[in-house]
């Protein structure tokens, strides 16, 4: 049996060779690097909000280079039809057969644009390929690639002609990757870089190809049922989980799947870095990605303003850490 410690040594560095090859195409934004990772390494999906021109799909697009997998963009809009994304049978006349004529949902890495611009019934047809990574047309079900991740956009700010997500399917997303502005810093330094040719678009056609092979990013999904996690820790996930439904700001808390993603997410920041155990750390910094697009709170508090984000930590004081 392999020594655990020199697993996720392993582990931890091909991560890290990911997490540069990213980074280097993305400028700034290494928070959300590191949470698009943890989505991709606990086969999950992500619902990414910020204002255009954060590099929402250079981040996508650098992850699928990267991993060497395909890559596809869909615009959500009001007239988007579900066939429109999964596909549909059409008839050949050469072979006087149907056959499938498939829709951007066959691929390795989604990114669903705008979301919440396309009517329920578009948005619902994501939910059978993020939860079983399969999609039904004329009753025949077809297969999506095992690493099949969806990374949906919304903008915070215009909600002109958009349709709120359905609770069902945000539930389905990991983990919520808030992408903000970048500080001066980066942005002075995204500025220089169209000076001298070296912007994110260069970066990303210079950037490396398949730094992982899908059969090594499967093997890295496998090996996070390895990270330890103790009691103590899982209880303390379950506990925050369960405080959101008795807050006072909080009309509707977190389900169990809340707590199934607390869980996965801690094991994959626990191996981003290299260890062979979670810590009560790594759920406490989870928090707000886990939890945020799961709760609906109470209108008077909405009306005063208060943010999710206040909310949850309101709530992760109230919840003792375990020691």
């Amino acid at each position: 049996m392999p020594d655990s410690s020199s697993a996720a040594s392993s582990t931890g560095t091909a991560l890290q060779r990911l997490r540069a090859a990213v980074g280097h195409v993305l400028i700034g934004q290494r928070e959300v690097v590191d949470l698009a990772l943890i989505t991709l390494l606990c086969r999950g999906h992500a619902l990414i909000e910020g204002v255009p021109g954060v590099g929402k799909t250079l981040l996508v697009k650098a992850l699928a280079r990267c991993l060497g997998g395909e890559f596809q963009r869909v615009q959500f809009t009001p007239d988007l039809m579900p066939a429109d994304i999964t596909g549909t049978s059409v008839f050949d006349l050469r072979t006087q057969e149907f056959r499938l004529a498939r829709g951007p949902l066959f691929t390795h890495f989604l990114l669903a644009d705008e979301i919440n611009r396309a009517p329920a019934k578009t948005q619902a047809a994501l939910l059978e390929a993020m939860q079983e990574r399969q999609v039904t047309i004329d009753r025949v079900t077809h297969a999506l690639p095992d690493t099949f991740t969806v990374y949906a956009t919304q903008n915070p700010i215009e909600h002109q002609g958009t349709y709120p997500l359905p609770e069902a399917q945000k539930d389905r997303f990991l983990l919520k990757i808030p992408m903000p502005y970048p500080n001066l810093e980066e942005e002075t330094e995204l500025a220089l870089s169209y000076g001298r040719a070296d912007a994110p678009e260069d970066r990303l056609l210079q950037a490396p190809a398949a730094v992982l092979t899908p059969a090594e990013l499967r093997q890295l999904q496998r090996e996070l049922a390895q990270i330890r996690m103790d009691d103590a820790v899982c209880g303390y996930a379950v506990r925050i989980v369960r405080a959101t439904r008795d807050h006072a700001a909080i009309q509707t808390g977190a389900g169990p799947r809340a707590t199934q993603a607390f869980i996965a997410a801690a094991r994959g920041l626990a191996a981003l870095d290299g260890r062979t155990f979670a810590t009560p750390e790594d759920v406490k910094a989870l928090a707000v990605p886990v939890l945020e697009h799961r709760l609906a709170l109470r209108p008077e508090f909405e009306l005063e303003q208060v943010s999710a984000a206040e909310v949850i930590t309101s709530v992760l004081e109230q919840v003792e850490v375990p020691r």
